[in-house]
């Protein structure tokens, strides 16, 4: 199906919808300049859904550790626990009704119900949001489910908006479901390697298993470094099948996230638990350049 901002003239429900994807599209503009890029050189159709999955996924992130929590240390009443559960239930209804007066819900919950996004993905991201609330330090287990829920589930949302309206054999729907799993995985964990210090320091969180900042050492880092590889490979199989409307911008972010585990592959333990690791702005329009010439990660 089009998008609603596809049509010249718009009154009501087309209206609000073309405006609540525009302010989703402010979202991932002010926080992710490697993601945002990305998303240029995806189809027009598909753009628009992920930049509404991505925003969701922005602001229930800022509830539980970044914004709200800024306001609760200066102001009365600022309850993230409420104020996450709230998000959520009006992402069922707005899903289940197709409205929300929450700009930023009611574009999720358009891209919701065109592509078939469940709450048997919403409430495992919810539920690991709602973790960082609860739970400082994990073991393996908790990792993982914390890991599919954060990460991987984001992954799925976005493969349902790769694969709307392809057909295919149980076997490859499978492995697209394990490649966009495991890229959503190694983007996380990318994430946490890069801000360790700042979880632990700022957040008192320790996502990894066992891993403690204060003895963060060169072997730990490597062994952490080879697992995002082998996620990573195991995405690029299914990334050379996508559809023609997704490939080259799902390979930009992975070539951005790759650079990054390689950069941080290189950076001593000690460096790396004091400052953020990140990639260069030339080096990102590089990448974001060889994708768009239809260079494929290897």
């Amino acid at each position: 199906m089009s998008s609603p901002t596809s049509t010249k003239k718009k009154s009501g429900l087309a209206l609000y919808t073309q405006a609540a994807e525009a302010s989703s599209a402010v979202v991932i503009g002010n926080y992710s300049t490697s993601f945002g890029w990305a998303t240029k050189l995806l189809g027009p159709a598909e753009r628009h859904h992920v930049r509404n999955i991505y925003a969701l996924v922005r602001v229930a992130d800022e509830i539980v550790d970044g914004a709200a929590a800024e306001a609760l240390s200066t102001a009365i009443g600022v309850d993230p626990h409420a104020m996450l559960d709230k998000l959520e239930q009006e992402t069922y209804r707005a899903v289940e009704c197709g409205f929300s007066a929450n700009l930023v819900v009611h574009a999720f919950a358009y891209t919701a119900r065109e592509v078939g996004i469940k709450r048997d993905l919403i409430q495992p991201f919810f539920n690991s949001m709602r973790t960082d609330l609860l739970q400082r330090v994990h073991d393996k287990r908790s990792f993982q489910t914390y890991i599919y829920g954060s990460a991987e589930v984001v992954g799925l949302m976005c493969l349902e908006v790769f694969l709307n309206d392809v057909s295919l054999r149980d076997e490859e729907k499978a492995e697209f479901v394990a490649g966009a799993r495991a890229l959503g995985a190694a983007f996380q964990k990318v994430n946490f390697l890069r801000d360790l210090s700042a979880d632990f320091d700022k957040l008192g969180r320790s996502y990894f298993p066992l891993i403690r900042v204060e003895d963060f050492n060169n072997s730990e880092r490597d062994r952490l470094v080879e697992d995002i590889r082998n996620d990573l490979r195991t995405s690029k199989v299914s990334l050379a099948k996508l559809p023609e409307s997704s490939k080259r911008a799902v390979g930009a972010a992975l070539m951005f996230f790759e650079a990054l585990n390689n950069k941080i592959a290189t950076t001593p333990a000690k460096d790396l638990i004091k400052k953020r690791i990140r990639v260069s702005d030339p080096q990102k329009i590089l990448i974001l350049l060889k994708a768009m010439s239809g260079v494929s990660p290897k």
